[in-house]
């Protein structure tokens, strides 16, 4: 399946509710809970005018979230369907990414990730990404989040 870009009008809802279930596993797993609760559909639209919502499959079973910034594209809300998860659709998406940050003028890749999610710095790491930072939540005094970055 080739990826394509999502415009409006598009089902924001159906998508939220996909980038749902493919974080579900992460649910009592981290602290603080996901700014995945505040999520809207209308963010996403917002996103999609503001960045670019990539997605693979109609109707979606993949998709991330591009939001330039000054010095790279970062990388939000990368969700596969958990049934459609290990058949490659994470490295298509990132593949978008890295085209997309290329035609951007924009020099790397950046995400961030739960420091307790080590299955998904597993999957950056092979993917190509370093970690080059680690931060903390407000109210928090341990490392919360890790910052991946990829160069190109």
């Amino acid at each position: 399946m080739t990826p394509f870009r999502a415009v409006a009008p598009f089902d924001w809802a159906g998508l939220l509710a996909l980038i749902q279930r493919a974080f579900a596993g992460m649910e009592g797993r981290i602290d603080p809970p996901s700014s995945l609760h505040a999520l809207t559909p209308a963010d996403i639209a917002r996103s999609a005018a503001e960045g670019e919502v990539w997605v693979i499959g109609t109707p979606p079973c993949a998709c991330v979230i591009l939001t330039p910034k000054p010095h790279a594209l970062y990388v939000g809300k990368l969700a596969v369907e958990p049934a459609a998860q290990r058949q490659g659709h994470a490295r298509r998406l990132m593949a978008v990414a890295e085209d997309r940050a290329r035609a951007m003028g924009l020099p790397l890749l950046e995400l961030s990730a739960r420091v307790e999610l080590v299955e998904n710095h597993a999957t950056f790491r092979a993917l190509g990404f370093e970690k080059v930072a680690e931060t903390a939540h407000p109210g928090f005094s341990r490392t919360t989040s890790l910052t991946f970055a990829k160069r190109l």
